[in-house]
């Protein structure tokens, strides 16, 4: 480990072979948590390229436990970095549903609250969705359903290996950009919020190096890891090898302005009654953000030609009773496996 942290300390950036060679000297089980924590703490130091990062996920990706077939059409994931502090209700989750509601196979990809009081893990277990399907049974609700749930602490054991070092540094490193990055699946799309906004660019020019067509990196008004109805919003659009940035504003998409304060969630139970509320139909600042990032997402996956268009398929997901009924699928097919055991 001493070479790698050594090139980083000398502020010399990494070629992805290199990188790939240093993530899995880390992850070796006879790497101390010392040399880990160094190596982090330099790579911060120095910066992150996208070369870098795309290294490190390519190592976390070839160690993970979910093996899905690389034939689902058009798969996408809608996961954030999360460690924006906004403390917000679950809206990534909850617009995930209302994404396979308008027609779009969504791999959802998420962990335990981290950074915020409840995360996708705690919100889907506590509306009774099993988080430990075994890869047969994530491809057949995937296939069916059009929406699976993957945990990301099933799904990658080997990140147990660096937990203590993160957890002793105490401080934001290269593993807090890449949760998202680290999908299992090979997606067609994506739309990926960051809350660091000096990330966008780079962020999606990994997704180009990871294989996307296409993808929206964003960081909301107020610095939040998902789209803000509180006012500019900037992004980076992925399109075949093309990235574009350009803000955006919820007056732009026919959206109320609504204050970050007012999306502010609670523990598991309180942000399983608001996701429950929204993709019901309750009106308000709860279904306004979710219309927003869903809109966002279906507009990247390239459903919806522009982000208005997005945002009206993502209102009639929802008032159809679309998003709700891929909800309810995921519930009762994990009530099923569980009488199964």
């Amino acid at each position: 480990m001493r070479q790698f942290i050594d090139k980083a300390m000398e502020k010399e950036h990494f070629t992805l072979e290199e990188m790939e060679a240093a993530a899995r000297t880390m992850f070796a089980e006879d790497t101390s948590d010392i040399a880990i924590g160094g190596f982090l703490t330099a790579l911060k130091t120095k910066g992150e390229t996208a070369d870098e990062i795309t290294g490190i996920v390519n190592v976390i990706r070839e160690k993970s436990t979910l093996k899905l077939p690389t034939d689902i059409s058009g798969a996408m994931d809608n996961c954030g970095t999360g460690g924006d502090g906004s403390q917000s209700f679950n809206i990534s989750t909850t617009s995930a549903f209302v994404i396979a509601g308008a027609g779009i196979t969504v791999a959802k990809h998420g962990n335990r609250s981290i950074s915020s009081k409840t995360g996708s893990a705690d919100v889907l277990e506590h509306l009774g969705i099993s988080l430990d399907l075994s890869t047969e049974q994530t491809n057949e609700i995937l296939q069916d359903n059009g929406i699976a749930f993957l945990f990301a602490q099933n799904v990658h054991p080997a990140m147990k290996r660096v937990m203590k070092a993160r957890k002793e540094l105490g401080v934001p490193t290269i593993f807090n950009l890449i949760g998202p990055l680290t999908n299992p699946v090979e997606l067609s799309t994506q739309l990926l919020g960051t809350y660091r906004r000096d990330s966008l660019e780079t962020l999606a020019n990994v997704l180009n190096k990871l294989g996307r067509k296409r993808a929206l990196v964003l960081n909301g008004a107020g610095h939040m890891d998902e789209a803000s109805l509180a006012g500019e919003n900037h992004l980076v659009l992925l399109d075949r090898g093309e990235i574009m940035q350009f803000t955006l504003t919820p007056e732009e998409v026919g959206l109320p302005v609504v204050d970050n304060d007012l999306i502010r969630g609670g523990d598991a139970k309180d942000n399983a009654v608001i996701l429950r509320e929204v993709l019901e139909g309750k009106k308000g600042p709860h279904r306004d953000t979710v219309l927003f990032n869903a809109g966002l997402a279906i507009f990247a996956n390239g459903k919806a030609q522009t982000v208005q268009q997005g945002v009206a398929m993502a209102r009639e997901s929802i008032d159809s009773g679309a998003a709700l009924m891929k909800l309810e699928n995921l519930i009762t097919y994990s009530n099923a496996v569980k009488q199964e055991v």
